[in-house]
């Protein structure tokens, strides 16, 4: 583990070398997927990505001051629109992935919502499904979308010569860190007692959103704890990936990328229309529209000093949305697609 870390942070030097916005999660990441292609195994402690989802979360809720809480009071029906929006999306990616790999329903609807891998998985069990190709799609995904879209708006964007510049300069203390992760902890203790979705990044969300309104005495992280915290998150994105299963996968494997492009596009499409709707900007809009990976997109809000509550705010409530009713959607697609494949038996007797 020392080994796979150390090269982890190489490569995050690297990458920051090349001034890459989320340089220190994206190389790790790179990292870690070349790593498991080699055909070595990675056994990454999924205490690893709680503690970087737990840094990450806490110091993302500090934007949420009172004053920014008001002020989106009048984006709460665009928020649930783009919520209703991106389910939408899926059934339409899911039924592309349906025609082009000739796999079932469930595997198909599965692969294109973006609940995350971990939850997609459990629900492909309980169906009686390949995880398989459920894993990589949604793996994929939140792959593409940290390595394409954080480099990409920062690079249109044109204003942000430094990507590492606002979380370098992070304002903290000693005590006021100490008291924002126990705040944090104690997030994750309420969520999971109360059985959250996500309970490691909507825990701390929480309970820092409510210190900042409450203006106690917290302040952000220092800059190397953010460092961190992105190599742990970017290792785990990336151990995920298995040749062997890459191997089972075959023609799947194309399909699969192309759905992934095609979500990430619609849902742009979707922020493109959000700026004329809301008044705010292209990079905040699509941020706040992307499907999933919320520490990254909010990530990337911070460092172009833009909308970080609009864009998380946007990301927990599809969470909140998409996370419980998952397992319902999938199974009355299931049911459906069941009645109709009777139905066709039917009539072909």
């Amino acid at each position: 583990m020392v080994l796979i870390y150390a090269g982890a942070f190489m490569c995050g030097y690297v990458a920051n070398w090349l001034r890459l916005p989320l340089a220190w999660m994206i190389g790790p990441m790179l990292f870690a997927v070349a790593f498991r292609l080699s055909g070595q195994d990675l056994q990454v402690p999924v205490v690893s990505r709680q503690l970087g989802q737990i840094l990450i979360a806490a110091s993302v809720g500090l934007a949420f001051t009172s004053d920014a809480l008001s002020a989106m009071g009048s984006l709460i029906v665009p928020m649930i629109v783009a919520a209703i929006m991106t389910i939408i999306f899926a059934f339409i990616v899911g039924a592309f992935i349906k025609v082009a790999a000739k796999v079932d329903v469930v595997t198909a609807t599965l692969a294109a919502l973006p609940t995350g891998p971990v939850e997609s998985v459990s629900i492909s069990l309980k169906h009686g499904v390949n995880p398989a190709p459920v894993l990589f799609t949604q793996t994929f995904r939140i792959m593409s979308l940290v390595s394409l879209i954080p480099p990409v708006i920062v690079a249109l964007d044109g204003s942000v010569t430094d990507p590492t510049a606002v979380l370098r300069n992070t304002v903290w203390t000693p005590s006021g860190s100490l008291l924002l992760f126990a705040l944090a902890v104690c997030g994750v203790v309420v969520a999971k007692l109360i059985r959250l979705s996500n309970p490691f990044f909507l825990g701390p969300l929480g309970a820092t959103v409510i210190a900042s309104v409450l203006e106690a005495p917290v302040t952000g992280y220092p800059y190397p704890v953010l460092v961190t915290a992105q190599v742990f998150l970017g290792v785990f994105i990336g151990g995920a990936f298995d040749r062997a299963v890459l191997r089972q996968l075959g023609r799947f494997i194309p399909v699969s990328i192309a759905a992934a492009f095609l979500m990430a596009f619609l849902c742009a499409l979707l922020g493109i229309a959000f700026v004329y709707w809301t008044g705010h900007s292209w990079q905040v809009m699509i941020l706040a529209t992307a499907p999933g990976s919320a520490t990254e997109m909010a990530l990337t809000a911070k460092i172009l000093q833009q909308g970080l509550a609009i864009v998380t705010a946007f990301h927990v409530l599809r969470i909140f949305v998409i996370l419980p009713t998952a397992p319902f959607v999938i199974g009355v697609t299931a049911k459906l697609a069941a009645y109709f494949e009777r139905k066709k038996a039917e009539q072909g007797a």
